[in-house]
């Protein structure tokens, strides 16, 4: 894989595992910038980084600093990152702009998604991915991630996308364009911070092989969609009443305060947190630090399959 090094900048573990065909998992890094506070953020992406070694992978972890698109960030990168400042958010949209302007910021999944395809790394762990949002009818707000899961040949490892959004609705929209949908050993569709949505999962997978070998045949037909590889959060809010009242309560909010597009997830989990008494914070950690855990085993499956 050619790097465009004008523009992207990678880490040396990350250059020299990729060099050597090793497994490599992409981390995102909006969930450090704008998703939990400091110092939170800075240890739950330590933790990550840390869950995909122990699978024997190598994170990278993906931002832009200074006008750079980085992928892989060393100790004191990543704490930079994390200490509050002024960093934006960017998706896949706005990475032309963010350059030049020489920005920091943290990269959505689908921005994530796209810089990880440019230098050829197929697996990606997450937390939860954008989707069809409430009321999208009538704003016609859905996030940039369904379109770049349906346009760029990458796996992500998330528990679902997030409970805040229609999830009904965002499983119909990835079905019209062709993105196989997985539950990660269940039948249900996760919502976050949710082992299930009410929605079933349209395929399963059983554990780490079977999604690397679903993956490579994936790859091996040219099929140039992405993959969404759904897993149920390893703990869960013992009140679901009370979780989903949260979200009833913080989506109506965002309404009412006239909060729109890359501006609602932010503003609605933090609310979420506030309203649960920061059992979400707990949850959401939790389930980062295990998608990257799985997104590691697959990229090491996908390594011994290939090796074969």
């Amino acid at each position: 894989m050619k790097i465009d090094r004008r523009y992207i900048q990678p880490g040396p573990e990350v250059e020299q595992a990729l060099l050597a065909n090793q497994p490599v998992v992409a981390l995102e890094s909006t969930l450090i910038t704008h998703g939990l506070p400091y110092p939170l953020n800075l240890q739950t992406a330590q933790e990550m980084e840390q869950e995909v070694r122990n699978a024997g992978a190598t994170p990278a972890t993906i931002c832009l600093l200074d006008g750079m698109i980085r992928v892989g960030l060393n100790d004191d990168e990543l704490s930079r990152l994390a200490e509050p400042g002024d960093t934006v958010k960017i998706s896949s949209r706005g990475i032309g702009w963010a350059l030049p302007t020489k920005q920091t910021a943290g990269t959505t999944v689908s921005g994530t998604m796209w810089i990880a395809a440019k230098v050829g790394i197929e697996l990606f762990g997450t937390g939860g991915t954008g989707g069809v949002h409430v009321g999208a009818s009538e704003t016609g707000d859905i996030s940039t991630d369904l379109f770049e899961l349906a346009r760029t040949p990458v796996a992500v490892v998330s528990s679902g996308v997030k409970s805040i959004l229609d999830i009904g609705r965002t499983l119909e929209y990835l079905e019209s364009v062709g993105v196989p949908v997985f539950g990660f050993q269940t039948d249900q569709f996760p919502a976050f911070f949710s082992g299930t949505s009410g929605h079933s999962a349209p395929m399963r997978l059983e554990n780490a092989a079977d999604a690397a070998r679903t993956w490579q045949v994936h790859r091996d037909l040219g099929i140039n969609t992405g993959m969404l590889i759904a897993c149920p959060p390893p703990i869960t809010l013992d009140d679901a009443g009370m979780l989903q009242q949260a979200v009833d309560q913080a989506n109506r909010e965002a309404r009412e305060s006239g909060i729109s597009s890359g501006a609602v997830t932010p503003f609605v989990l933090g609310r979420i947190a506030e309203l649960t008494d920061g059992e979400s914070l707990r949850i959401n950690t939790a389930l980062l630090r295990h998608n990257a855990g799985v997104a590691g085993s697959i990229a090491s499956a996908l390594h011994t399959i290939r090796n074969q």
